[in-house]
């Protein structure tokens, strides 16, 4: 079986600055190029220049290298942790192809890479890959999951009609998640999975990981598990139905994040006053640690800046 693809979306600007790190075709130029990039909107219409040539009146274009193990393009001032308190920006490289198209009026950069290769960065951009090697082979697996069911579902959403609301006399209920990315498969940082490319350069075990997995996922009654995960915990996860989808998924329902549910609180955080409880104190979680030693093992730096 071929290894599929998958479309992921890096970032969204009026204008992108770009390095081609060794020669790129497209189709819609006929030739290859490299070297360094500008891209802009001009009349709804991508616009290409370097020092050299300007190539405008583009409706996308794909740009794929010729030797797609050895060379690479670089993005410059990649938003990261978006609306996060520590966003920043980052530049960052990438294998595989660069896809750029107009969305919304402003130009969308979508790297088009395989399951695997995009896999070994997810895990070493939402972790550590200084993390033990069961932990990030578990990770893969779950990354792997969610990734393969939202490529699913993407497909299906375009062969039926979708609802995604609940309206009633009193109120209205709406579910933000798939059509939030109608052109492109994922995106590339918390809304979906982290992912940045080659810039970490796979540290450690991460790829050991992904190749020691390679093709495993969860599965729940002969379909891929929707597996969606939560490095920030708050000592109780959520049904699936209460987030994302009304759909009702028996493997991600609401459990309490330790060995035993804590006398002093009410757990079921059905009133104002029980969720206030939980939220203000530190009840004992799996997940509640102060360990150093642990944190610096299985979170990136820019995770460890919230020390509350």
């Amino acid at each position: 079986m071929n290894e599929p693809f998958v479309n992921v979306a890096i970032l969204s600007e009026d204008e992108v600055e770009f390095e081609l790190h060794g020669d790129f075709s497209s189709n819609e130029l006929n030739k290859r190029i490299n070297g360094k990039y500008k891209a802009s909107i001009r009349d709804n219409l991508i616009c290409l220049q370097s020092d050299e040539e300007t190539i405008s009146s583009l409706q996308e274009i794909v740009l794929t290298p010729s030797e797609p193990l050895s060379e690479s393009f670089l993005l410059k001032n990649v938003t990261i942790g978006l609306q996060f308190h520590w966003e920043q920006k980052q530049n960052q490289r990438f294998s595989g192809s660069l896809k750029i198209i107009v969305e919304n009026k402003k130009l969308t950069v979508i790297n088009i890479v395989s399951v695997e290769q995009y896999l070994i960065s997810v895990i070493s951009s939402e972790m550590s890959p200084t993390s033990s090697l069961e932990l990030l082979k578990a990770h893969a697996v779950i990354s792997r999951s969610w990734l393969l069911a939202q490529m699913e579902k993407r497909q299906n959403i375009k062969e039926q009609n979708y609802f995604s609301e609940i309206i009633s006399d009193d109120e209205i209920i709406k579910w933000y998640d798939r059509e939030d990315h109608i052109l492109y498969d994922v995106c590339a940082d918390d809304h979906c999975q982290r992912y940045q490319g080659i810039t970490k350069l796979h540290a450690h075990t991460a790829e050991q990981a992904v190749v020691e997995t390679t093709g495993s996922v969860l599965m729940f009654e002969n379909k891929i598990c929707d597996a969606r995960f939560s490095k920030s915990c708050g000592g109780i996860t959520e049904s699936f139905e209460n987030v994302w989808e009304n759909i009702e998924h028996p493997y991600l329902q609401k459990i309490v994040d330790y060995k035993f549910e804590p006398d002093e609180y009410d757990t079921s955080l059905t009133t104002e006053d029980a969720a206030k409880d939980w939220i203000l104190n530190s009840p004992k979680a799996f997940c509640n640690t102060t360990d150093e030693k642990i944190l610096e093992q299985v979170l990136n730096n820019y995770d460890r800046k919230t020390k509350d």
